[in-house]
């Protein structure tokens, strides 16, 4: 059993070398703080991460399919289960007209 090394401790700068670090950065023509109108238009990083909300939202359902029916869309490669989607979205398709 192997030991998880332990993370570094973390040395937060003294007071007079902040100032030191601030000093610097505002002096940096490319690293210029944000103004206030773009502090105000930043969004937080977990409303942005992710897929996009789809318009067309999908039901989560539990369904048993023979084994053969799931080997062979497996078998077609990664986007399988759009896929069977598709097929099913065609036969709902052509079975309603006749409703």
């Amino acid at each position: 059993m192997s030991k998880v090394p332990k993370r570094p401790a973390v040395v937060m700068p003294t007071v007079a070398e902040d100032k030191a670090i601030t000093v610097a950065a505002k002096a940096d023509p490319d690293a210029q703080p944000l103004t206030p109108k773009q502090l105000q238009a930043m969004v937080p990083l977990k409303a942005v991460r992710g897929r996009p909300k789809s318009d067309n939202k999908k039901l989560l359902v539990s369904v048993r399919y023979s084994p053969e029916v799931v080997a062979y869309f497996k078998s077609t490669g990664e986007g399988w289960q759009s896929r069977m989607d598709g097929v099913l979205q065609q036969y709902v398709a052509r079975h309603s007209r006749r409703a």
